[in-house]
């Protein structure tokens, strides 16, 4: 399973791309807006499913690239209420994907503390399944 705060060395052209980046202004708030995964999947013939995990996968890449360059805070907006209306199958997949990624970030708590990293999830809530309501409230503590 994907981590969320990836181990591996970075590439000479990676660290190279940071210096550069270092010398110019870095924002401190950078927002994302998750969208495209499912027309990502139909384009390239895969399930949703595939389309939704790889989404996740690049988000976690930006997120490492924001630490990298020193941007202190990100917003991530994934799931909006009109994704509610989709298939119950594919609401289903979200919400497990949801839940899996929650649960290894909760997994990885002394790389949260290393990083000074702090997850909120906003929003309503009340409408996500009761055990995902769980984990994100424990993440706040």
């Amino acid at each position: 399973m994907s981590t969320w705060f990836p181990e591996q060395p970075k590439a000479w052209y990676h660290r190279m791309c940071l210096r550069v980046l270092g010398f110019g202004q870095i924002p401190k708030h950078v927002a994302v807006i998750m969208d495209g995964n499912r027309r990502f999947a139909v384009k390239n013939s895969m399930e949703r499913a595939e389309g939704h995990l790889k989404g996740f996968d690049k988000l976690t890449e930006v997120l490492e690239w924001c630490l990298d360059i020193g941007i202190t805070e990100v917003t991530v907006y994934a799931f909006s209420i009109e994704n509610f209306k989709r298939s119950k199958a594919e609401v289903d997949c979200l919400m497990e994907l949801a839940r899996k990624k929650f649960k290894r970030l909760m997994e990885e708590k002394d790389k949260i503390q290393e990083y000074g990293v702090c997850v909120r999830v906003l929003g309503n809530v009340s409408l996500l399944p009761n055990d995902i309501q769980e984990i994100t409230s424990t993440e706040k503590k």
